[in-house]
């Protein structure tokens, strides 16, 4: 098993594609810097928030001061036309990966999947040399060039985007989304569908209940079948156009970001590598023979010792949500980082009240004199940024002369349309709740059914 691992995952395969990739991926982040800072969302989301909800053992991570955040996403858009041209590629890649990382987990409000998948990937192209050929870095130092990689370049981002299709599949195995759920509330929110400012007629379609379960159980065989479809010569062209088709429509109906192109971009990596070379008419100068060393092999025991490191990781944590009692999707606990993307639809309201059990004093707290809209509309749909927020109250309360206030919480709270009930123990003083990993006894079990039409 471990000289059928060596022998092909070490056998020489074309850079071709993932030089391609490099230059999608720099092109797509640069797009993205530039939306950040056209739509003003470096201000709206990093500095105008006096209070930013930071993830468990990140609470040390804070915004840079003055103008330093629109500088930070100038280097990001700097450092994004690098990686395209492949100028320094090794340091870009790095200072990228910690510069996104940095804003990735500066405020839980701003979480994404597809922000979590540009953290991995970004990760991955440190130590994968797709700047040998195309690029300012070959071409000004001739010993690196080279038109072949290790196959397990290539297999490293397949790998990961797999991962990512299947365990997206795994989560849609549930039971609101097989009764079409939330997919029925968004169609009908898109009845009005317009298509460059014109209105499109089939949006009326969308509130048909096929089209709801087309949409539904097309997503998850999509999600489920893409990868190993795109594998298979024979259906590839068909998996391909599948593909495209379910990333742009996600794209022009929930308006999703970057997403669907990134997700694009990364699927090509399915095709042979050498697709550019035919689609461009770019020619193979050399051939790079495959590394026989004896010196060689210790560092191709690491490199397998390592990939099997990364997989096992990719593989063991979406499923830490197991762990936990209740539905995942209603309590958030192992929700982030498993690939549940876009499978539900919250709405809740929150009332926090603290109280000063000495003096029996009551306040109402009034969210928006603390948090920002967007901040009080995620936050109070998560109870882990239910405590932590009742816990800068309490902090605050204390700045006051208040040092042992209780903090309470009324959340109300709907999941895909069922009736609302309470999210949190109204009864449960959440000041004095510590943050941990463990499960939350605070967080009320949903009781409300799912009613389907």
């Amino acid at each position: 098993m471990n000289r059928f691992l060596t022998r092909h995952l070490f056998a020489p395969t074309d850079i071709a594609s993932l030089v391609a990739f490099r230059v999608l991926f720099g092109a797509i982040m640069l797009w993205e810097t530039w939306r950040f800072m056209d739509a003003d969302r470096i201000y709206r989301y990093y500095v105008a928030p006096s209070f930013h909800f930071k993830y468990y053992g990140f609470t040390w991570v804070h915004p840079w001061p003055g103008n330093g955040m629109d500088w930070h996403f100038i280097g990001l858009g700097i450092l994004s036309i690098f990686i395209m041209v492949g100028l320094w590629y090794r340091l870009s890649m790095v200072l990228f990966f910690f510069a996104f990382t940095y804003i990735f987990l500066l405020d839980q409000t701003q979480y994404l999947n597809h922000f979590y998948l540009v953290c991995i990937i970004s990760f991955l192209l440190i130590f994968i040399p797709a700047h040998r050929s195309a690029s300012i870095d070959a071409w000004w130092r001739p010993k690196i060039r080279s038109e072949t990689v290790p196959a397990w370049a290539l297999w490293l981002l397949l790998g990961q985007m797999g991962v990512v299709y299947f365990y997206a599949a795994i989560a849609k195995m549930n039971w609101d989304w097989l009764q079409g759920e939330p997919m029925r509330i968004w169609l009908a929110e898109r009845e009005n569908l317009t298509i460059v400012g014109r209105y499109f007629p089939v949006g009326r379609l969308f509130t048909e209940e096929l089209v709801v379960y087309a949409f539904s159980y097309g997503g998850l065989l999509f999600d489920l079948l893409v990868a190993p479809c795109m594998l298979w010569r024979r259906t590839r062209p068909y998996a391909f156009a599948c593909a495209l088709f379910f990333h742009l429509t996600n794209s022009k109906l929930f308006g999703i970001g970057i997403f669907p192109w990134f997700s694009i971009a990364a699927t090509l990596l399915f095709f042979p590598p050498s697709w550019p070379r035919r689609f461009f008419n770019w020619p193979r100068k050399q051939e790079t023979p495959e590394l026989t060393e004896p010196t060689a092999i210790p560092w191709r025991r690491l490199t397998l010792t390592l990939l099997a490191i990364f997989f096992a990781i990719q593989i063991l944590v979406p499923f830490r949500h197991l762990l936990y009692p209740g539905v995942v999707h209603w309590t958030e606990e192992g929700h982030r980082f498993s690939w549940h993307m876009k499978l539900r639809t919250k709405r809740a309201r929150a009332q926090f009240i603290v109280t000063d059990p000495k003096t029996r004093r009551t306040w109402r707290v009034k969210n928006g004199e603390y948090l920002t809209r967007r901040q009080i509309r995620k936050m109070s749909q998560r109870p882990d940024m239910i405590l932590q927020f009742a816990h800068h109250l309490a902090d605050k309360y204390r700045e006051m002369g208040h040092p042992d206030v209780e903090v309470r919480a009324q959340v109300q709270s709907s999941l895909n349309g069922r009736k609302y009930q309470a999210l949190i123990d109204p009864d449960a003083n959440l000041a004095a709740e510590e943050r941990n990993l463990r499960t939350a006894s605070w967080i009320m079990p949903l009781t409300e059914p799912l009613v389907v039409p």
